[in-house]
């Protein structure tokens, strides 16, 4: 779309609330925002000057749409859904996905008690969630002290090591009333929301009744169980003198990068916290609402029942979207949280800011920069290409992807080379190539901005004639040749191709050298996993009699192919191999 185009569309926005897509040449929605205003929203990204940041958001963007929304909070509800089908490269995505173990009470007619990180509708109790994992592996283990309850997913016939440890009352052989579990689940479920001192009060009395009987073997375990107590449970700060569990959000801005700090205060304590930092491209106030809306959208992420945000923030907002109790604290200790989670947070983004700045020198960049070089458009997107295989045996080739400097191992991609025969790297390229991008084009997948070839100026032209003349596609191809030490030594790129000035010791040059050492990497991993398995079949393959079973109880009953050779055919008749198929298989080994 022209710059003219883009001007007549910004002169139609409405002013009223919504959503808008920003699209790349490709038509891929590259980011998704919401505003109050869409007219002055939209219009501020073509005007006025930015970040390099926000440049780079911009320099990309070739059309836009944008959806009218009735109120502020549908046009939130309809970013969060946007950016979830879309999935835009720009936007804040909490890539750690994380989710916190509970500790599970189970609700069979033996209890068990154990973690998860899996709530269900499955009339179990759920107690957490534990962002320590520590914590709730400490904490179930101190329980499986106290309580007895059973420990394996299946009852067993026999009593186990548990048992015989006191931790378990074995209703595998003996028989465990429904009363028995009531009390010690309840006396759990207590514990677990914040009763335990009463529990250790509890071992106290019955410390000192065994000390009085004489009884120091019994008391010394329930005291070894007051420590237990002591250590997993009172070690943590004191933070609320109630026992609601609430979050608490803190967050700090600078150079167009957020980082939100949460505290998780659970039965008036603070157990952990968590750190995110990522670009924004919107204003602070908007993108942090954004940031909650996915927080919690995470599967598994518990709500708890308050939540605390700075007073800037719009709290009606927040807990509409959220259907939580939201509170902005104007006093007091909770106040003193949320000022403490925002003082974490602009320390945290101090102290990260400069291996940022170091990590974009290295990816986003350094992407610029071989755009530049080269004279294409910024290649966000680079797949790169790598044969294997030694003197034409078990042809294989390998793809991976860079996405602005980073690899992204979900998208690399494995050959096994169906038409060739023999070693013959341009045709091998070309097969690679017109299965790739067929399918790309087939399933309508992104395009790459830049396809790397490891090798030369024959495998480069291979590869260009099957995606221009084959499959009409014209993206920028180009090629990587080693020195005589096996070392990243240049690119080859244009037409005529020819050598690509680029500094060595610059960034650019620094990422193709990771580009081609991965996709070597990556192919001969592969490689080597198929001769592997082409070594292992072909000695026992293409025997009549023996199929995979056999080969299994061969292998297993032997433990190699050497030893099953050196066998006799007694031996392998023993093992239930019939004595025509056994003189074929020794026969075939000799070989």
């Amino acid at each position: 779309m022209t710059s003219l185009q883009i001007q007549h569309k910004l002169s139609l926005l409405p002013a009223q609330p919504g959503c808008y897509l920003m699209k790349d040449r490709q038509g891929t929605v590259i980011y998704v925002g919401k505003a109050k205003l869409l007219k002055n929203r939209v219009r501020s990204y073509f005007t006025g000057s930015h970040d390099g940041k926000t440049q780079r958001l911009v320099s990309e963007i070739e059309d836009f749409e944008y959806i009218v929304t009735s109120s502020n909070i549908e046009a939130l509800i309809l970013e969060l859904n946007l950016i979830k089908k879309y999935n835009p490269k720009y936007n804040v995505m909490l890539r750690d996905d994380k989710s916190y173990p509970f500790i599970k009470l189970t609700a069979e007619r033996h209890p068990r008690l154990i973690t998860t990180r899996k709530v269900k509708k499955d009339k179990g109790k759920y107690f957490g969630p534990y962002p320590n994992v520590q914590a709730a592996n400490e904490t179930k283990r101190l329980l499986d002290r106290l309580y007895p309850l059973r420990k394996c997913s299946t009852l067993p016939d026999r009593v186990c090591l548990y048992y015989h440890l006191g931790q378990c009352l074995a209703p595998c052989v003996n028989e465990v009333s429904q009363q028995t579990y009531k009390e010690m689940t309840e006396e759990i479920t207590k514990f677990l929301n914040g009763g335990y001192k009463d529990i250790k009060k509890k071992l106290e009395a019955k410390m000192l009744e065994a000390s009085e009987n004489l009884d120091f073997e019994r008391a010394k375990e329930f005291r070894d169980q007051i420590i237990h107590i002591e250590t997993t449970m009172e070690k943590q700060k004191i933070t609320s003198t109630d026992f609601t569990d609430r979050d608490v959000f803190g967050y700090a801005v600078d150079k167009g990068w957020m980082c939100v700090q949460v505290f998780f205060v659970r039965q008036g304590k603070l157990i952990e916290r968590d750190v995110s930092m990522f670009p924004i491209y919107d204003e602070p106030e908007e993108e942090i609402l954004t940031f909650l809306g996915q927080f919690y959208e995470k599967e598994n992420h518990f709500k708890p029942k308050e939540i605390l945000l700075p007073p800037e923030l719009d709290a009606v907002l927040a807990g509409q979207l959220l259907e939580v109790k939201v509170v902005q604290p104007q006093r007091g200790q909770k106040k003193e949280l949320v000022q403490l989670a925002a003082k974490n947070a602009s320390i945290a983004l101090k102290e990260k800011f400069a291996l940022i700045e170091k990590n974009e020198e290295r990816t986003v960049k350094a992407v610029e920069n071989l755009g530049k070089v080269m004279n294409i458009y910024t290649p966000h997107r680079i797949e790169a290409f790598d044969n294997s295989n030694i003197q034409g045996t078990n042809p294989v080739s390998a793809m991976v992807v860079f996405i602005d400097g980073r690899p992204e191992k979900r998208e690399y991609r494995k050959y096994k080379i169906k038409t060739v025969e023999g070693p013959d790297d341009y045709n091998t390229m070309r097969e690679v190539i017109r299965r790739r991008y067929t399918r790309v084009l087939k399933e309508e997948l992104p395009l790459p901005d830049l396809i790397i070839i490891d090798g030369g100026k024959g495998q480069i032209e291979a590869a260009k004639d099957v995606l221009e003349n084959e499959l009409n596609l014209f993206v920028p191809v180009a090629g990587l040749s080693k020195d005589e030490k096996h070392k990243t030594s240049q690119l080859l790129y244009g037409n005529p191709l020819q050598k690509v000035e680029l500094s060595h010791n610059s960034q650019e040059f620094y990422l193709l050298q990771r580009i081609q050492d991965e996709v070597h990497r990556f192919a001969i991993t592969f490689h080597r996993e198929q001769r592997g398995k082409h070594a292992f079949q072909s000695a026992l393959d293409d025997i009549p009699g023996v199929g995979e079973k056999r080969k299994k109880m061969l292998l297993k009953h032997f433990g190699s192919v050497k030893k099953i050779g050196e066998a006799t055919i007694e031996e392998l008749h023993e093992i239930g191999i019939p004595i025509q198929v056994a003189e074929a298989l020794l026969e075939k080994l000799k070989q």
